[in-house]
């Protein structure tokens, strides 16, 4: 399959063919809802964002694998090998690094703007820094770069039905929303690389601080501060998804069951997160495997219309707290980018919009 997308793609060279599997690989092991969901898109455009992945996926194991035991002076000197290997490959250089020359030959296929990755670098570096964010407005600063520019990055690879200045604000808030996500999902492991993640003012609103996060980690016992405070994280979250939702409709129809199927399986993760209790200190919540073909399942049919030309049906509200029946998705706030996923100071509160 991985020869079938790379002719597809027009990828010539046995080098270069050879970067965008490895990216393929990283995708397949690491990314198992990102990579289910490229499954969808058509055969031609999966190699792009297998190699947008693997240039992600590299950045972030430098700056976050526990398991490799590198210290920090290691680790911002790996980052500095990385950041000039896509500096030289920007300018047309050779680079040995294999997932730097499969992204660096998408970003000129696509015509995707460097600033994107040189924001996603400063965010990665940030990173080895940075342990705790004072409020939400600050966290943005960093999702800008780290999670925003993740779904800018995939515009012009899906492809949209409007200009693709309108489809950027909603497709920046995806990649917020998946971002806040991981935030609640790993808030245990993050705790164990000394990153707090969530804003210090929500917590705060709870009664929450880093010493109790850390006493609940350490004796695997809850308190009802956490909870309330993950709670509003929560609707937080949702908040960011139902901004980046009138995006799907803005992409070609070959594209959307993809980040449908994607939208879906992540936003679920919030449901098994609070279906377990908001335990995420103590153990990663996961969508099952039977939700998870479900999903996949009604994105592959849609995909499969999609490149037939046949009609296809817009997906039905899901009932839930994301969505009462029939209730309309909140549309992108004026004022750019940025404010579509900033929330009110009250949301600390757990207020949601």
């Amino acid at each position: 399959m991985t020869a079938r997308e790379l002719d597809a793609a027009g990828i010539l060279g046995a080098e270069l063919r050879a970067d965008y599997a490895a990216c393929r690989r990283l995708n397949a092991r690491h990314g198992r809802t990102y990579f289910l969901a490229t499954r969808l898109l058509p055969v031609d455009r999966r190699s792009a964002v297998h190699a947008l992945y693997g240039f992600a996926r590299h950045a972030d194991d430098i700056v976050d694998d526990l398991g490799s035991g590198a210290t920090v002076t290691e680790r911002e000197a790996a980052l500095d090998t990385l950041e000039a290997d896509w500096a030289m490959a920007l300018g047309g250089g050779r680079v040995e690094e294999p997932v730097v020359r499969a992204v660096a030959d998408t970003r000129a296929r696509y015509g995707i703007p460097a600033v994107h990755f040189t924001d996603f670098l400063a965010s990665m570096r940030s990173d080895l820094s940075v342990t705790d964010y004072p409020t939400y407005e600050d966290l943005a600063r960093y999702m800008h770069g780290s999670a925003a520019v993740i779904g800018l990055q995939m515009v012009p690879v899906l492809g949209t039905v409007v200009p693709s200045s309108e489809a950027e604000p909603q497709a920046a808030a995806l990649g917020v929303a998946f971002q806040l996500t991981n935030f609640l999902r790993d808030v245990g492991e993050d705790l164990d690389r000394g990153r707090v993640y969530l804003p210090a003012d929500l917590l705060r609103a709870h009664g929450v601080d880093r010493s109790l996060l850390l006493w609940s980690r350490a004796t695997g016992r809850g308190d009802s501060r956490i909870t309330e405070a993950l709670k509003a994280a929560t609707a937080l979250t949702r908040h960011v998804y139902r901004a980046a939702e009138p995006g799907i409709g803005q992409l070609q129809q070959v594209s959307a069951p993809c980040v449908r199927t994607a939208f879906v399986l992540y936003r679920d993760i919030l449901r098994a997160i609070e279906d377990d209790g908001f335990r995420v200190l103590h153990r990663r919540a996961a969508v099952s495997r039977s939700r998870r073909l479900a999903v996949a399942g009604r994105g592959f049919a849609r995909a499969v219309a999609a490149r037939r030309g046949w009609p296809v049906l817009r997906p039905s509200p899901e009932r839930g707290p994301d969505r009462p029946w029939g209730a309309a998705a909140s549309p992108v706030p004026p004022g750019g980018m940025e404010s579509a996923w900033v929330p009110r100071a009250s949301w600390a509160g757990g207020e949601e919009p």
